[in-house]
């Protein structure tokens, strides 16, 4: 791999890497969730560990099922690795219902946890098929978000949270308003769903200032696991101690990389690809 930019420093062989933690369902397909998380997190030299928040039963057309885990065992999975590993940063993705939402807060809190936590707000599979029962967005919002460093939405989702329709460079900027009077420090408003446009604009927003990250759209189908591959990279720069514009600048050039080096899988959507990394 040639661009610099693409790289995190690695430990000296024998020496523990930082570590990122994974909340999130598991895809049965390999293409999204926690094996596409922990598929960056290796590629960049980071060791990831998993709280697994739900069984999902897929491929590439889609979601046909998936079976929760109980809360208390989510909790007691994050509890478990912090008190013997410790973690650098975290991240979140399919969380599947309030129950699970309101363990991993209190669990979050009540280890007193500082280290960045970026939630990927899953709402949804790429297919349409959900991921999150509805009831589940109060606790989403309530609960999760005021916890976070980031939140990362897709248009999609930011319509499902905030009742906002981006269209333009002026509703995605009310999006990341809205969005940030829910309490995370950070929000990114992805652009990659606004199909009429032919750059993919992701907006980044403080609550003073903007930061937009601007890359070309690529011509691909096979984007399953897009969203936990930019969460995950970012959460990996994070917790090299990188500011949030570095760390969400980096995620954006790594998932574009993905896309480029994306494959055809199945008979549906393919996933994005860090094996580009090992060239």
């Amino acid at each position: 791999m040639s661009d610099p930019r693409l790289s995190l420093p690695l430990p000296p062989p024998g020496t523990a890497p930082l570590r990122v933690l994974t909340i999130a369902g598991s895809d049965s397909g390999g293409g999204a969730g926690i094996q596409a998380d922990m598929r960056t997190m290796a590629l960049l030299g980071v060791h990831a560990c998993v709280a697994v928040t739900a069984v999902t039963i897929q491929n590439t057309l889609g979601v046909s099922g998936f079976h929760e885990v109980p809360g208390d065992v989510v909790a007691a999975q994050i509890e478990a690795v912090v008190a013997d590993i410790g973690i650098h940063a975290a991240k979140t993705g399919m969380l599947a219902s309030s129950d699970i939402i309101a363990a991993v807060a209190a669990a979050w809190r009540r280890l007193g946890l500082t280290v960045p936590l970026v939630v990927d707000p899953v709402c949804a599979s790429m297919h349409g098929d959900a991921l999150l029962a509805p009831s589940a967005l109060d606790s989403l919002r309530g609960q999760l978000f005021p916890l976070a460093a980031l939140v990362t939405p897709n248009l999609d989702e930011v319509r499902l949270l905030v009742d906002i329709d981006v269209v333009d460079p002026a509703s995605q900027r009310a999006a990341a308003k809205a969005l940030h009077a829910l309490g995370p420090r950070w929000v990114l408003v992805k652009g990659g769903h606004l199909r009429s446009s032919d750059r993919s604009c992701d907006l980044l927003y403080d609550g003073a200032d903007f930061h937009e990250f601007d890359s070309e759209r690529l011509p691909t189908g096979n984007d399953h696991g897009g969203g936990d591959t930019l969460a995950s990279a970012v959460a990996c720069a994070l917790a090299h101690g990188f500011t949030m514009p570095d760390a969400v600048g980096f995620g954006k050039r790594w998932v574009t990389e993905c896309l480029r080096a994306s494959y055809p899988l199945g008979h549906g959507h393919g996933p994005v690809s860090p094996l580009f990394r090992l060239a």
